[in-house]
């Protein structure tokens, strides 16, 4: 196991009005693209500083010059274009057996022809953080099976009839950054895999997985093997993190990881660290933790980005001695259940609560494993 963090971020984080502001006028060609990196060079700086200030371990660029989560894996490809859009159903958090806010969150890109990387996105992330983080510095990279929400059983079978060729190709676009990354002085990178999250669901696994002709079973064979080809980079310590979907404050899966947690564990052997949503009762109870090898580690995401309430301090050291019972306390950590602004819109919190939230991570965090 490498280096121990007890507090971690997840990766994104709000993205402030005027950088909102200064993307739609670079878009609409109203300003020059120096000046509009110039403007995302100050929101890197700002978000940087406030993961320092609240005193987590390691820290992210933000994703501030990311439209989504997943923008390295498809705003800088070749191959996937604006189809008819299909809505997904997604759910605001609210408690067990109870009903909930709903929204239709319309899907409208698919790949449409072979997939090839125009540019990278993360080396440029990572060089200018590089430069200004004075604590160590990750980069998020997204899951390839994220893939399997862009694959179209209309519009991808001609370029990929069998959807695991799409996930091949784009393992190795992923690999290929992580390389590149290592290569600039990158020693931590976390891959997101919220689609292993939805596979908890059986709902998800139907509707997004089978019925579009993806055999589940598959994604946690055949497809596990493919995530852990790309975390095999000398140097670069790797993480994968694993949630039910982060959209505005929506949820799209629920369920507790039992249901994937042997074949998630085992088969990622290059992992370190597995970072976990578990901010309530949607990831289900810590028992799953039994499956996880005793040589890694294990970051629960017990503070919400999606709520705006602050949990009790109390409460979460509480959970933090229900999850030692099943895992090594001292291979634990913690950290949010996800990203503060996934999405470009980002969570409906507030700026001061995001900071706050920092804060409760370090708070606890170095409290808990002095």
């Amino acid at each position: 196991m490498g280096t121990t963090y007890r507090a971690e971020v997840i990766g994104s984080m709000l993205r402030p009005p005027y950088l909102k502001q200064a993307r739609k006028r670079w878009e609409a060609k109203d300003i020059a693209t120096r000046e509009f990196k110039e403007i995302e060079d100050r929101a890197v700086d700002e978000a940087i500083g406030l993961q320092e200030r609240c005193g987590v371990d390691v820290i992210t660029d933000g994703e501030m010059r990311r439209t989504h989560f997943i923008a390295p894996l498809t705003d800088v490809i070749s191959g996937v274009e604006p189809i008819a859009g299909f809505t997904r159903v997604w759910r605001r958090p609210h408690e067990p057996n109870q009903p909930g806010e709903q929204t239709n969150i319309r899907v409208q890109y698919a790949v449409v022809d072979k997939i090839r990387r125009t540019r990278s996105l993360t080396n440029e992330e990572f060089t200018y953080a590089r430069r200004r983080a004075r604590k160590p510095l990750k980069v998020t990279l997204p899951s390839p099976l994220m893939m399997a929400l862009r694959w179209s059983p209309q519009y991808s079978r001609r370029a990929y009839p069998d959807p695991f060729d799409l996930f091949r190709d784009a393992a190795a676009i992923v690999h290929q950054e992580a390389h590149e990354l290592a290569a600039l002085g990158c020693e931590y990178i976390q891959i997101d895999a919220p689609e292993l999250g939805m596979l908890c669901d059986p709902e998800r696994r139907a509707q997004d997985f089978a019925d579009q002709g993806m055999n589940p079973d598959r994604l946690l064979g055949e497809g596990l093997e493919i995530v852990n080809s790309i975390a095999e980079v000398p140097g670069v310590s790797f993480a994968l993190h694993v949630c039910r979907g982060n959209n505005r404050g929506y949820y799209v899966g629920e369920g507790g990881y039992d249901a994937i947690a042997k074949e998630l564990f085992t088969r990622t052997r290059n992992f370190e660290r597995f970072l976990l949503e578990y901010d309530d009762w949607r990831s289900g109870s810590f028992e799953a933790l039994r499956e996880v090898p005793k040589d890694r580690a294990v970051v629960l995401g017990l503070i919400s980005t999606k709520r705006p309430e602050l949990e009790p301090i109390d409460q979460i050291a509480k959970r933090i001695e229900e999850a030692a019972r099943y895992f090594p306390r001292e291979q634990l950590g913690l950290s949010t259940q996800c990203g503060f602004g996934t999405v470009w819109e980002g969570n409906p919190i507030p700026e001061s609560t995001q900071e706050a939230k920092l804060r409760l991570v370090a708070e606890i965090a170095h409290r808990t494993w002095r």
